[in-house]
């Protein structure tokens, strides 16, 4: 299945944004290990979530993330605290997804986990067993859900766990909403320098809603940058909220766009035009990154975007999959030979007519490049499905904004 996708002539709508996919899939392993009887209120609907609620809900000790690395990652580490047999799967490209620096970390404190089939990789047998604790050293160049996963059942190993995070450590806010969420729980945890250290504590049962999803904020931003005279009203949005992404609302003002807080979200309005050249370090907002490559190119603003390494290991490889889908469109993007940086200099190229962009299974693909639309007034979208990672709703929020969505067989 294919979308051609038409833009509106203005845009002025309200959109109520899906709950946030981080909050949710943190709190489904905050509740388990607090033993909570309180149901989360307004959790995530996405596929990414599903697979945890399934998880926690099934008789079964073989349990199948499919593309969530998230879960692949958060599972791994509660079941080996968890005493039983288990076996997690995922798919094709999940077993192509690094796990060796959680699970050799895991083995050290003394769990036991084997590889089924590749070494390092998903999938995993687990006998899960109650942990000592105690000190390990993990890199934090690769992902902060490896640091997460272990944060939240160190609370209760018997010696609490002191984590020494050795390298450049990436993505810290999401580091940061891992050990908020845990202190609303009851748990206290200090990180100095680049130790975070967490005490053996109980942790208390606690009411918790989840927020909307900053990440899916991000590509309605884009759309709003292209549009002038746009008005969205985004509804749900906190703004002194935990996700690292909320910093958008710091970046996009780059691109012409304002954020006014409201009592229940935001509205953005095209206000200005766009700064001559962007640079920024996403080390800390990776996921915001493919929004905006793609918003800079579509605006015609020439960018140098560094520490976008960890999209080499996301859904897919994000840094070859954005080169090539926006060679098709006709821009020519340059990275360096350790994929720590993305730049584009405004090269062009001819685009491709009639150029489908191809997804790759990944959820961020199809929602970033949807914006391309606009200034090509139309786009088709590959496999635009893969949305119900994060956003199931997305497309059906464009076509309440005034986008025409027109449906095409491969």
């Amino acid at each position: 299945m294919q979308y051609k996708i038409f833009p509106p002539e203005k845009l002025q709508t309200t959109i109520t944004l899906p709950p946030s996919k981080s909050i949710s899939n943190r709190v489904l392993i905050l509740n388990a290990l607090s033993c909570s009887p309180y149901p989360i209120e307004n959790l995530s609907n996405c596929e990414d979530t599903q697979v945890l609620i399934d998880a926690f809900n099934s008789d079964s000790n073989v349990f199948d993330v499919k593309g969530a690395g998230t879960a692949m990652r958060f599972l791994t580490a509660f079941l080996a605290e968890m005493e039983g047999e288990w076996i997690i799967r995922g798919n094709n490209r999940m077993h192509e997804r690094p796990i060796y620096p959680l699970v050799n970390t895991l083995i050290a404190l003394g769990a036991e986990i084997e590889y089924l089939e590749k070494e390092g990789y998903p999938p995993l047998k687990i006998k899960g067993k109650h942990l000592g604790g105690g000190e390990v050293y993990l890199s934090g160049n690769m992902s902060s859900q490896f640091v997460s996963a272990l944060l939240m059942i160190a609370p209760k190993m018997d010696n609490g766990l002191i984590i020494h995070l050795e390298n450049e450590v990436i993505s810290k806010p999401y580091i940061h909403l891992t050990l908020g969420l845990m202190e609303k729980y009851g748990v206290k945890a200090k990180w100095e320098g680049k130790d975070i250290t967490v005490k053996h504590q109980e942790y208390v049962p606690t009411p918790i809603k989840v927020e909307a999803d900053w990440s899916a904020a991000s590509y309605w931003y884009s759309i709003a940058s292209l549009i002038p005279e746009a008005e969205v009203t985004l509804l749900g949005l906190n703004r002194n909220s935990l996700q690292g992404d909320s910093n958008l609302v710091n970046l996009f003002p780059d691109l012409g766009v304002s954020t006014e807080f409201i009592p229940d979200g935001v509205i953005i309005r095209k206000t200005k035009k766009s700064a001559k050249k962007f640079f920024h370090d996403f080390v800390n907002e990776p996921d915001l990154a493919q929004t905006f490559v793609v918003a800079c190119c579509l605006l015609n603003v020439p960018f140098l975007f560094s520490g976008v390494q960890s999209l080499k290991i996301k859904e897919t490889d994000r840094i070859n999959a954005l080169k090539t889908e926006l060679l098709k469109l006709g821009y020519v993007l340059k990275d360096d030979n350790e994929y720590r940086m993305l730049e584009w200099d405004k090269e062009r190229c001819f685009p491709q007519k009639n150029a489908v962009i191809e997804t790759y299974n990944d959820h961020r693909m199809a929602m970033s490049f949807a914006p391309a639309c606009i200034p090509f007034e139309s786009v088709i979208i590959d496999n635009p499905g893969v949305v119900a990672k994060s956003y199931p709703k997305f497309w059906d929020d464009l076509k309440k904004a005034g986008f025409t969505i027109e449906e095409k067989k491969n």
